[in-house]
């Protein structure tokens, strides 16, 4: 029997509650008013309120309140409106009710409740600072220099709260909560790239937010526990171990009903990773549009192409090779033509994807057979936009 999707939020709020947390980016208390729940997308619409102060006991703390308008940027006399997941974060509280501030639901969406950032913005902008303002308590860096950065012995960063390291290969987890103690925000992306002693993490009791996406070498001994990490409240896996995925689907699925939004697809085994490692379309396999057998069949169409253009390179012809390569990727287009004409798959997304899958299959072919192929992939595209209705 398929579960009923639930009806109202694990942590009860509903339309005029004024729910309270703090903020580290204005160094206080700030506010937002809850002003709708959409169960069939599991939404909140969320109003920000122009105020910030000591921790409020209810919202006669507030005194006399009224919506965030912003003004800073591009932002033109735009209220601070916004649907979040409707899971209200642990650290967040509600101090009671007020009549509805704006009574029209917003149309914009986003993930991840972070109360007093706009208004922080907005303060500065209200000075006068105009220029770009980084904040010295995020760090953005690649894999390799977080591994240059923590090779060596050194002081740990207490001062940093938000770390985003993208293109990872190899990361050493106990490395990374070592330098890093005082993590609330952590985001870890690679291509197929490996986490070492993920377990590790468990070592961030401060931690609020996890993102990790597209990497592997996790075990289900490695999932963070709840009594480890009390103050997560918001885990988003994306192509992951299956045994990982299970993991924590099983510790955190639990801590819904308390504040922490769990969100994790696309879980991988082994067979997947050494199949698709260097397959360019493997983000296809599980997106919302793309059933399963469309993925398979997307894949053999680039394969197929990808052997058609490594044999036709192969031969060292040189007359007729502008010709082969346009044919070659007609095909391609051909392919997916059909291929979108039985499910209308391909949007922009895919779109680009499928022309960037013929950047790699060239350097593929560069590869395999030594050589530099000059404008290759762009007489591939030529044939491809002969044909191509996508």
């Amino acid at each position: 029997m398929a579960a009923r999707r639930p009806t109202s939020p694990p942590r009860p709020i509903a339309p005029g509650d004024v729910v309270a947390t703090f903020s580290e980016s204005l160094g206080a208390w700030t506010a937002a008013q809850i002003t709708d729940l959409n169960p069939d997308w599991r939404t909140a619409g969320v109003l920000e309120l122009d105020w910030s102060g000591p921790e409020p006991a209810s919202v006669a703390d507030l005194g006399e309140v009224s919506p965030l308008v912003l003004t800073h940027a591009n932002w033109a006399d735009s209220l601070s409106h916004c649907n979040y997941e409707w899971v209200l974060p642990r650290s967040y509280k509600v101090i009671g009710s007020l009549p509805l501030l704006c009574a029209t639901p917003s149309q914009s969406y986003s993930t991840g409740w972070r109360l007093g950032d706009q208004l922080a913005r907005q303060r500065r902008w209200d000075r006068g600072e105009r220029g770009p303002c980084p904040d010295p308590r995020e760090m953005i860096t690649t894999g390799a220099d977080f591994g240059r950065m923590t090779s060596d012995p050194g002081e740990p960063r207490r001062d940093i709260r938000r770390l985003r390291v993208t293109e990872v290969e190899s990361l050493d987890c106990d490395r990374l909560a070592e330098r890093f103690p005082e993590l609330r925000t952590l985001c870890l992306s690679g291509d197929l790239g490996l986490l070492v002693h993920a377990s590790g993490l468990n070592r961030l009791a401060s931690l609020r937010e996890l993102w990790i996406t597209d990497l592997f070498g996790m075990s289900a001994s490695d999932a963070l526990l709840p009594e480890r990490v009390p103050a997560l409240e918001f885990v988003c896996l994306h192509s992951i171990p299956h045994e990982y995925a299970v993991a924590m689907r099983s510790r955190w699925r639990p801590q819904v009903a308390y504040g922490t939004y769990v969100d994790i697809t696309a879980a991988r085994k082994p067979e997947w990773v050494a199949d698709n490692r260097g397959n360019p379309l493997r983000d296809w396999d599980g997106r919302e549009q793309i059933s399963g057998t469309c993925f398979k069949k997307a894949v053999a169409q680039y394969r197929k192409t990808r052997a058609a253009l490594i044999a036709a390179l192969s031969d060292g012809s040189q007359e007729d090779r502008p010709a082969r390569l346009h044919e070659i990727g007609r095909e391609y287009g051909e392919g997916f033509n059909l291929l979108d004409r039985r499910t209308g798959f391909i949007e922009t997304v895919e779109r680009e994807e499928l022309f960037a899958a013929l950047d790699v299959m060239v350097s593929d072919a560069e590869e395999a057979l030594g050589v530099r192929l000059e404008s290759a992939a762009d007489m591939l595209a030529a044939g491809v936009d002969s044909v191509r209705d996508w």
